[in-house]
């Protein structure tokens, strides 16, 4: 019996001694293929002056939130097209900020960053579920289909009175406080705003958030979010089994389970409209279908419809992206217009000469707006909801000058920058509509402005993110005259969409 004891322990051991040995072979191979990963990279990266960096830092410590967009700028300038930024000593990514190295990197199909979607995925969706914001490959473009019926034209034109009937409720609630003696901070109005119209326009969705006190959480927790994503981007905190365990990891997994909450209502309660044959029928016979119903009903060609998982990754992506950089838009369009009262003035001429006496607006009435397009068009420019995106090549990228990057490599693409590259825009820090003009428009780069992104994988909201822009601001300047505040001017900050650390406050005038 010792003796089968003793087997079996020699056994054991030997066994244990090759799991170590196999393992540390496994490590030693992981590494080796890193360093040589690396070793290709960093030599690629050689054709790419840039700053100097820290061994250990990178270029971390000469960065902090409230500078570092125009750190980027001033970078620019000093090194042309691209140069290498390091999150500390290993990774590196290749900032661009000229339009035809854009070009290069959006022509591109395939391309994702899966660094980044580690870390936006807790946010938009519960695993395995991926939204279009973070999806790839085949399954990316069988949903970017699916759901392209839903921004139709006649399904947008639908949306104008439901975006009116939710600024209104904004304005109102501008009115009753009192602007005549301090000012007002946009930003949150604002979201509520975007947020009730969203849920109207793409879900058939009535929530009354802008008048009920308690709907602010969703907003608070897309906010918490949208920061510590951003901080985990800063400081390169990518492993959510070290994340987690930290305070910030527990308030992120807290926001989370709250903007969930939200939209597992949403679905939760059309699901059980659906589950009535006479409901499910009167909504399958509309002429065109909101972008739940297309969610929930439409089947790919083997009659599957989307998991549930997919499902909710979607309404996350939609609810999140949906409101809160068309809320960034306004509310720096708004801004735009307080400090320059002479286009503000045109913008509402303008407008009061399409609307006449009326004080609703239709769909006709927005392919009239075209300087007021170009207002919008040029606070995109300088105020760009999204002021940077992210990708990792699939496949190696020539640039049109010769150099050249490997697969495996990731490029962030600097819209904020980009918008500001002196080869392309004269005094670039200066808003000026007459830019986005036919014929200025016409002499222009194509990648020179890309507040939508650009490409295969550009924003599918886009219009109807300038249709309620333009609703948004010809109802507010018809009832108000708009104001800077001196006292509070606005700190930009990118928290994924870009903000104002210390909100956006302006003066607003009623007009009688």
């Amino acid at each position: 019996m010792a003796s089968l004891l003793d087997n079996i322990a020699r056994s054991s051991a030997v066994i244990l001694q090759l799991s170590v040995v196999l393992g540390v072979i496994f490590m030693l191979l992981k590494v080796a293929q890193f360093y040589q990963e690396r070793k290709k990279l960093i030599k690629a990266l050689e054709a790419f002056p840039g700053p100097p960096k820290h061994w250990l830092y990178g270029h971390n410590h000469l960065i902090t939130a409230d500078k570092i967009l125009y750190k980027m700028v001033s970078w620019g300038e000093e090194y042309p097209y691209a140069f290498p930024r390091w999150l500390g000593p290993v990774l590196p990514s290749l900032v661009i900020h000229h339009p035809e190295y854009a070009k290069s990197i959006l022509g591109q199909t395939g391309n994702h960053d899966p660094c980044l979607e580690e870390l936006i995925a807790p946010l938009l969706i519960v695993s395995p579920g991926r939204g279009l914001l973070i999806l790839d490959g085949t399954k990316w473009f069988q949903h970017r289909k699916m759901l392209t019926p839903a921004f139709h034209y006649d399904v947008l034109k639908s949306y104008v009175a439901l975006m009116s009937d939710s600024v209104k409720v904004m304005l109102d609630k501008w009115e009753k406080k009192n602007i005549e003696r301090k000012s007002v901070e946009l930003f949150q109005d604002v979201s509520l705003m975007t947020l009730d119209s969203i849920m109207k326009c793409a879900f058939s969705y009535n929530t009354n958030c802008q008048t009920q006190s308690n709907s602010n959480y969703y907003i608070r927790a897309v906010y918490d979010l949208s920061y510590l994503v951003s901080d985990r981007i800063q400081t390169f905190s990518y492993k959510d089994v070290f994340y987690d365990l930290t305070r910030k990891g527990r308030d992120f997994r807290d926001a989370c389970k709250l903007a969930h909450t939200h939209t597992d209502k949403v679905v939760k309660e059309r699901k059980m409209l659906l589950s009535s044959e006479k409901e499910l029928d009167k909504i399958q016979k509309k002429r065109h279908l909101d972008f739940l119903d297309i969610l929930l009903c439409t089947k790919d060609a083997n009659g599957v419809g989307l998991s549930d998982e997919d499902l909710r990754a979607e309404v996350d992506t939609f609810m999140f992206e949906g409101h809160d950089t068309t809320a960034s838009g306004i509310s720096w369009l708004l801004y735009c217009l307080s400090l320059y009262p002479e286009y503000q003035q045109q913008c509402r001429e303008e407008i009061q000469g399409i609307l006449g006496d009326r004080d609703t607006i239709e769909w006709e009435d927005l392919g009239k707006m075209t300087y007021t397009t170009m207002c919008i068009k040029e606070s995109l420019r300088l105020f760009p909801p999204v002021p940077s995106v992210s990708r990792y090549l699939s496949k190696s990228v020539t640039f049109s000058d010769g150099r050249s990057l490997p697969a495996g490599c990731q490029v962030g693409l600097n819209i904020f920058a980009i918008h500001r590259n002196r080869d392309v825009w004269e005094d670039p820090e200066v808003y000026n509509p007459l830019r986005f003009s036919p014929e200025n428009t016409a002499q222009r780069h194509s990648h020179a402005f890309l507040p939508f992104s650009a490409g295969s994988r550009n924003c599918i909201g886009q219009q109807f993110a300038m249709n309620e822009m333009k609703v948004a601001l010809a109802l507010t300047l018809l009832r108000f005259e708009l104001y800077p505040n001196p006292s509070k001017p606005p700190t930009l900050i990118p928290q994924i969409i870009l903000r104002s650390s210390n909100g956006i406050h302006l003066h607003l005038k009623k007009i009688h």
